[in-house]
Order: C-alpha cells, then sequence, then structure tokens
C-alpha cells in the first residue's frame, strides 16, 4: 500500500481548521485507519474540533471491544460525537463547534468508508466515483430535484452542511462498502479541494504519471491556484491489491 497525505491552510483563512490521520498499520481490530475532518466554530474552535473529534475517534477504535468494523468504526464517531458536544456544553466559547468527518478501512479488496457532512470519499479508476453523500443544503436540494449539479456548484449556500459531528447529541453516519479493483486510488479529501478542483481534474491528475506524493502536492497547488478559499487537505491510497489473494 503507498500513501500520500497533505493539508494546507489555504491561500486566505489564517489558520488550518482541517485534520488528517493516515495509518496504514493495524489501529485495534482494524487493519488501517485513513480520517480527514474540516472543523467549524469560531476562533480556534473549527481547529479543536477536527483535532479532538479525529484523535477520539482514533483512541475509542484502538480500545474497541466490538468486533465488525463497522460497529469500530461507528463506535469511534459516535463516541466523539457524544465527548465533543459535552466538551462545547462545559465551555461557552466553543459553543456551536463541530466537524465533518471521511473515514477509510481497507480490508483486501473490500472498502469501508463512513461520513458525517461533506467531506468526500472518491475511488478513482478509469473513471471518478465518489462514494460518500455530502450532507450539505445544496446536495439535499439536487436529491430533491431542486436544482441542478452545475447550479450547486456556485450556489452561495454550498457551504451550508446539513450534518456535523458534535453538535447534536446523536450523529447520523452514512456507511458505504465496495469492492475495489486493481489500479484504483481511493482519495479522502476536505471541500477546499472539491470546491477548487473539479472531478474531471482529479481524475487527469490520478492518471499522471509522476509519485503519488506528486500528485497531492498538485491537487493542493491546484487548489491554491484557483483561489484557494478554504483549507485544502487530501489521502491518496494506492492499494496493493495485486498481491491480495482471495481466500
Amino acid at each position: 500500500m503507498k500513501i500520500s497525505s497533505l493539508t494546507d491552510i489555504g491561500s486566505t483563512r489564517e489558520m488550518n481548521q482541517d485534520y488528517l490521520y493516515s495509518s496504514e498499520e493495524a489501529v485495534g481490530k482494524l487493519p488501517n485507519l485513513f480520517l480527514v475532518a474540516d472543523g467549524m466554530g469560531g476562533h480556534k474552535a473549527g481547529e479543536f474540533a477536527s483535532r479532538y473529534v479525529v484523535e477520539t475517534t482514533v483512541r475509542s477504535i484502538e480500545g474497541s471491544k466490538e468486533e465488525e468494523p463497522i460497529a469500530i468504526l461507528s463506535e469511534g464517531i459516535e463516541t466523539a460525537n457524544r465527548k465533543l458536544k459535552e466538551y462545547a456544553d462545559a465551555h461557552q466559547q466553543m459553543k456551536g463547534m463541530g466537524t465533518t468527518v471521511v473515514a477509510a478501512v481497507i480490508r483486501g479488496r473490500s472498502l469501508l468508508a463512513a461520513n458525517v457532512g461533506d467531506s468526500r470519499l472518491y475511488v478513482v479508476g478509469d473513471e471518478i466515483t465518489q462514494v460518500t453523500q455530502d450532507h450539505s443544503l445544496v446536495q439535499e436540494l439536487v436529491r430533491l430535484g431542486q436544482m441542478d449539479q452545475e447550479s450547486a456548484k456556485t450556489h452561495p449556500d454550498k457551504n451550508i452542511i446539513t450534518r456535523a459531528v458534535g453538535v447534536s447529541d446523536e450523529v447520523k453516519i452514512d456507511i458505504f462498502e465496495r469492492q475495489l479493483n486493481p489500479g484504483e486510488y481511493i482519495v479522502l479529501c476536505s471541500d477546499g479541494l472539491t470546491n477548487m478542483v473539479d472531478d474531471a481534474v482529479i481524475l487527469q491528475i490520478l492518471h499522471g504519471t509522476c509519485s503519488l506524493s506528486d500528485k497531492a502536492e498538485q491537487l493542493i497547488e491546484l487548489a491554491n491556484k484557483n483561489g484557494g478559499k478554504d483549507n485544502i487537505t487530501v489521502i491518496i491510497i494506492e492499494p496493493s491489491l495485486d498481491e491480495v489473494t482471495e481466500c
């Protein structure tokens, strides 16, 4: 497995409220773990929220007594949601903070993904496929047929999310499972990338011949070149599927 991960403050923000975690080694009973979080809140609250949720999720997974990967991952995010909400309730200056989270676990040829909010996970092969669904106001309108995808890209309310970790006592997590094919990449990213770089361009860069780290750098550089209006975070994973034997 090859991995490259980068986070960047962008061109206009004063601080980076994104946070990532990347481990190709086992985390608790999971064979590996990858997380991207994009925090929201007032001064430093979003920065705190994203880091707190990622670190709390990892600790929960490390100590989980669950056996099934879906249960382990869900428990981790739910624990982080509860603890962040409790922290915000106890610290007035952090009131209203929250974060998106997108997660991936790879077992052999199987991909397990989870998300809350509008940070995304893609599988990139001959085509680019968004596996996760954005929990945002404009995407809800798109799914209801009240707005087309092109209008959603430039809508002034496109950054309003309808789900986040830490804002309510309970959190609804979307879980996705799919089989991977040789030659496919997995990309986790915050909306600082996807708002600045079209999916077709992400596909083109991933198909390039340069190294994985160069591809991650190209995505960050292009997002900044196109405006860099938000923090930008990306994890690119190239699973070693050719070495996997089916039982």
